[in-house]
């Protein structure tokens, strides 16, 4: 009898052991519980298509490139970050609709770089945050919602005028004029830009107005030429500055007239697109090129861009995107540890951004809020065209402020 209770005990605890080592297996292979991650989604709405689009599309793919690598990186534990994008297609009506509905969606921060679109809303009243491009001079002045990640537009062509007036060699005052795209983001320059330009000593002749993309630039060129233009800086982008330097070569004016331009204006698709007449064209720039892959964030995205296009960008406009991605990841991660995600929005994302402080953006830039001061970034650097590639000739030092009369 106790024999065969002694048994039954010893078939009890096997069968009890093998239950507990399946259910240990069962365990250990059974999937991980999903966890639900949770999302922010910042807005970006500007001309996706239409004329000069061709830049805003390299901005937004720098600003998706780099979020797509910053979620990758679970930079903020259990939280993504989307882009919401829509084309305005260079109609304001477009971008303010566009720009209501991200409102009503309670986004709290959109990237923008529509100068007329910066200006109209009440950011403040809205609760969001826009993170310009830099170049918008009503985007940095007077400091409020609106922050960039570089200097304003005259700023740049005012380092383009400093170099070049450090480098004149004769004893007459030399001449300048602006090359103006047609439209608003090109026409803030030709006020504060002629004043600076005529407190340097130059001789400022009238403006010449472009299209976005150029057909034929005779009759503005013939004009410079007839002023004995020694400077002309080209405010515009790639469409407009391409082919008014192949009517420059076509026309003869190599080497009669210095041209220039917005950082924008000048880059590999106008260098293969205009060969010699490119040659030292100088433009400021407010973060290094993609020839520099010493710096940690230039091999960064380059890296990256092959990993998620299988080619290169090498262009200003995605940079600026690129860094403009990392400053509202940044401030967005700060925001929900300052706050926590459930009460995460404008203002939250708002004191976050008044709180960088020499932000290092992977060494292209760094970045500091102050609240007389939203440029961000205020280092500037002169590059040159020499033999196809752009070179930068000058040390990196703090541009102008030119502060619009208000």
């Amino acid at each position: 009898m106790k024999e065969g209770m002694t048994k039954q005990k010893q078939l009890g605890a096997t069968i009890l052991a093998i239950a507990l080592t399946a259910l240990l297996l069962l365990t250990a292979c059974a999937p991980a519980p999903t966890i639900e991650r949770k999302t922010v989604q910042i807005g970006h709405v500007d001309p996706y298509t239409g004329a000069g689009s061709v830049s805003v599309q390299l901005v937004g793919a720098g600003l998706q490139d780099y979020i797509r690598y910053f979620n990758e990186q679970e930079a903020i534990p259990g939280v993504n970050i989307e882009v919401v994008w829509a084309d305005s297609m260079r109609q304001f009506p477009q971008w303010y609709t566009h720009y209501q509905r991200f409102v009503e969606r309670g986004i709290p921060v959109i990237v923008a770089d529509d100068t007329q679109g910066l200006i109209t809303p009440d950011f403040e009243k809205d609760g969001v945050v826009a993170l310009a491009a830099g170049g918008t001079q009503e985007a940095s002045y007077p400091p409020d919602w609106r922050y960039a990640e570089s200097l304003t537009n005259v700023e740049q062509a005012a380092a383009v005028m400093d170099y070049f007036m450090e480098n004149w060699q004769e004893e007459r005052p030399p001449r300048f004029a602006f090359i103006l795209m047609d439209s608003a983001w090109a026409y803030e320059v030709e006020d504060e830009g002629t004043k600076y330009a005529q407190s340097l000593g130059f001789e400022v002749l009238p403006a010449e107005t472009v299209p976005f993309v150029v057909l034929d630039a005779t009759p503005q060129l013939l004009r410079l030429k007839e002023g004995g233009a020694d400077l002309a800086y080209i405010q515009g982008l790639a469409p407009s500055s391409g082919p008014v330097l192949r009517d420059v070569e076509r026309l003869g004016l190599l080497g009669q007239i210095q041209f220039a331009g917005h950082a924008s204006s000048m880059g590999e698709r106008v260098i293969e697109m205009t060969g010699v007449a490119s040659e030292g064209y100088p433009i400021a720039r407010a973060f290094p090129s993609f020839a520099e892959t010493e710096v940690p964030g230039i091999k960064l995205m380059l890296d990256n861009m092959m990993e998620y296009h299988g080619k290169e960008m090498r262009e200003d406009e995605y940079i600026h995107g690129w860094v403009r991605g990392t400053i509202a990841c940044e401030a967005v991660k700060r925001a929900i540890e300052n706050v926590g995600y459930e009460n995460l929005d404008g203002a939250a994302i708002k004191e976050a951004l008044d709180s960088f402080q020499d932000f290092d953006v992977y060494g292209l830039c760094r970045i500091t809020y102050t609240p007389e001061d939203h440029r961000g970034n205020t280092k500037i650097a002169i590059y040159k065209v020499r033999d196809g590639k752009l070179v930068r000739v000058t040390d990196w030092q703090e541009a102008p402020m030119l502060v619009p009369e208000m």
